[in-house]
């Protein structure tokens, strides 16, 4: 690597999920100057702070941490909105990651952006798609470079003495907030039988609302046994969610 490019600024999007730790930690180890950024939700499991920490002492360097000061939780920032996910997307997505991901990149000059994008066909392919989308974010994909699948990425984290998230060790395929609005029918279901608090919370929100996470069903509607779940998956809520609106899937 070039003496120009280690002086470059490399922002890495750190997600909580397994493949942005590692793609992360892959530029740290070729000798970029990697400066990881988590956006916090206040609706995560408490297993991400144990997570974010291990990561903390992987990298040798801290994670910086950025949350909208206007909302505690999604629950309360679905309270102070008037839906909770539709056809252009989930008002979460937009108000807890992209308007913070756009102060960010303007207060933090950067060269390159870091996502963490896994050696998959389909993966492959929404990079591509997100390289012609945003291709003023010089995107890097350390994954894909690598040739390293999420297996590959848990192997890694495995072999650092880091263990995986909670979320992943309870059967979900990412790590994103619990009860994410953007998951199906399988997905719901599956949280209603792991964290029932958090599934009644949300269905009390989308009738206070008049709107729901699933199209043409309200969750306190839903049938147990609705939906496919671990093959239906809630998408990987990262730095740029609003590529993946209205049908997303994968991790960022």
């Amino acid at each position: 690597m070039s003496a120009e490019l280690k002086k470059s600024v490399t922002i890495g999007w750190w997600s909580g999920g397994i493949t942005s730790a590692v793609a992360i930690k892959h530029a740290i180890d070729i000798g970029r100057n990697v400066v990881p950024i988590y956006f916090e939700t206040g609706s995560t499991h408490s297993d991400n702070v144990r997570f974010k920490e291990k990561c903390e002492e992987w990298y040798n360097m801290p994670i910086l941490t950025f949350k909208n000061p206007k909302y505690e939780s999604v629950l309360d920032l679905l309270s102070k909105t008037t839906y909770v996910n539709g056809p252009h997307g989930a008002e979460c997505t937009r108000s807890l990651k992209k308007e913070v991901r756009q102060r960010i990149e303007k207060w933090i000059p950067h060269d390159y952006q870091i996502f963490g994008f896994e050696y998959a066909k389909k993966e492959i392919k929404r990079a591509k798609r997100f390289s012609e989308q945003y291709p003023e974010a010089n995107p890097i994909y350390p994954l894909i470079e690598t040739q390293t699948t999420k297996e590959n990425c848990l192997y890694i984290l495995q072999q650092a003495g880091i263990a995986a998230p909670e979320m992943y060790r309870l059967g979900y395929k990412n790590n994103n907030c619990l009860g994410c609005v953007k998951g199906g029918m399988g997905y719901w279901n599956k949280i209603r039988d792991d964290f029932p608090e958090t599934f009644d919370a949300m269905a009390k929100m989308e009738r206070v609302k008049k709107h729901s996470c699933i199209n043409g069903v309200f969750l306190d509607e839903l049938e147990r046994g609705r939906g496919h779940y671990p093959t239906e998956i809630a998408p990987e809520c990262g730095a740029y969610c609003e590529i993946e609106e209205p049908n997303a899937e994968g991790e960022a």
